[in-house]
């Protein structure tokens, strides 16, 4: 049976299919591009202008060419390489391009402002307003293989879901909100651009055709003004209900005090909990912090696997019959600061698939953690980890957020 989520509106007749790394998504973006007539409104933390990034660019462009009304908003800081030429690239073509919370351009007292830290981290496609893309996949080449028989040019591990059906429709309004939120001619004309939205979001709902599969699916919002805990929210729910089977895949992994202790437990009770967590370095302090909070969830019974053929930035979970794809990570940054996308997939069937796949990563490309191995790693090790989760701590202080965590 399905677990009930109280807080979230789950809408019926979805049709999800799972896309594992860039080597699924990118073909299957780039594809819905070209087939686009009408829109395409694209949210993304990272664009690169290397070989994956300039493809889609390149979808995109020939898409307004056409005529089809594109828009594209790039965070500040995730695609600061490269996003005035992104931006120019686009206006070209009668694109429009909108960069969420602009870096400084020099070092000034901006430099220290924390806002800084709020950054759009999550990652939505919507196509002619019927077909959607969220998870955690940035648009960069470090998501591709070119040889898929050699682990060693194994594309950083992630997901994404492709959604079509009446979920859609809230992903589209969602999109609008925050576009009109960085566009302030248009705030000024306030009650007539909220009628116009509310209308806008009535017509799209009547647009989608009723069902297209049998999905139950919810969209789950983080951001700084009503979805503040949403996706914290979601994930305890299901933590708490969940009776046979946790599976959490997730990149930079430091949840607070009521995640820890919510998965504690749940493995108490005889749930069967794994972590899938980063095997390989890839930001230190947040490596190190993270294997400090090992002991309390080995000596609970939790399993956990690093993963290692290559950078893990998966952002999922299995809660028995019910799986979350999106771009939330468990710790400070996604959970207090940015604003994240996450689907929640009430579906046996697709929740099978998600599962699968987790399996096979945890068998064939990861090490597991021993209790007893971890308990005798050097002193120093110990000092460095423990360092790590104290500089975190400190910074979560910093933004004013450390009662929540």
């Amino acid at each position: 049976m399905p677990i009930i989520h109280s807080h979230l509106r789950f809408k019926a007749g979805n049709a999800v299919t799972l896309l594992e790394n860039g080597v699924q998504l990118f073909p299957a973006l780039c594809e819905a591009f070209d087939r686009a007539t009408r829109s395409i409104q694209v949210e993304t933390y990272i664009l690169r202008l290397d070989a994956a990034g300039t493809q889609i660019l390149h979808h995109l462009k020939l898409a307004a060419l056409r005529g089809v009304r594109v828009r594209v908003m790039l965070d500040g800081f995730g695609s600061a390489q490269d996003e005035q030429l992104i931006q120019a690239e686009l206006l070209s073509v009668g694109a429009q391009c909108r960069i969420y919370r602009p870096e400084p351009r020099q070092f000034t007292f901006k430099s220290f402002d924390f806002k800084r830290l709020r950054r759009l981290h999550r990652k939505i496609v919507v196509v002619d307003s019927r077909v959607a893309f969220i998870g955690g996949v940035n648009f960069e080449d470090d998501y591709l293989t070119h040889n898929p028989l050699s682990r060693a040019n194994d594309p950083r591990f992630d997901y994404a879901v492709q959604i079509t059906g009446p979920l859609v429709a809230e992903v589209v309004h969602a999109q609008d909100l925050l576009w009109l939120r960085l566009n302030w001619r248009l705030l000024l004309r306030a009650p007539r651009t909220w009628r116009h939205l509310r209308f806008r979001h009535r017509r799209h709902r009547a647009a989608l055709h009723p069902t297209a599969g049998s999905v139950q699916a919810a969209l789950v919002l983080r951001d700084n003004l009503r979805h503040r805990k949403s996706i914290e929210a979601a994930y305890l729910e299901g933590i708490t209900q969940a009776q046979h089977t946790i599976i959490i895949a997730n990149a930079y992994f430091l949840p607070g005090r009521k995640l820890r202790h919510a998965l504690i437990e749940a493995a108490q009770r005889g749930v069967k909990v794994k972590l899938l967590l980063q095997g390989k370095v890839e930001y230190r302090m947040q490596y190190h912090a993270t294997r400090w909070i090992y002991d309390q969830f080995l000596g609970a019974g939790i399993e956990i696997y690093e993963y290692l053929p290559s950078f893990l930035h998966a952002k999922v979970a299995v809660l028995d019959d019910v799986s979350t794809v999106g771009s939330s990570n468990l710790d400070p940054f996604s959970l207090l600061l940015a604003r994240e996308a996450n689907v929640l997939i009430a579906d046996a069937a697709f929740t099978q698939t998600l599962r699968q796949s987790l399996q096979a990563a945890i068998v064939h490309g990861s090490k597991v953690i021993e209790h007893t191995l971890y308990a005798h790693r050097p002193v120093l090790t110990r000092l460095t980890d423990g360092l790590a989760y104290l500089l975190l701590r400190v910074g979560v202080a910093l933004t004013g957020k450390g009662g929540d965590y």
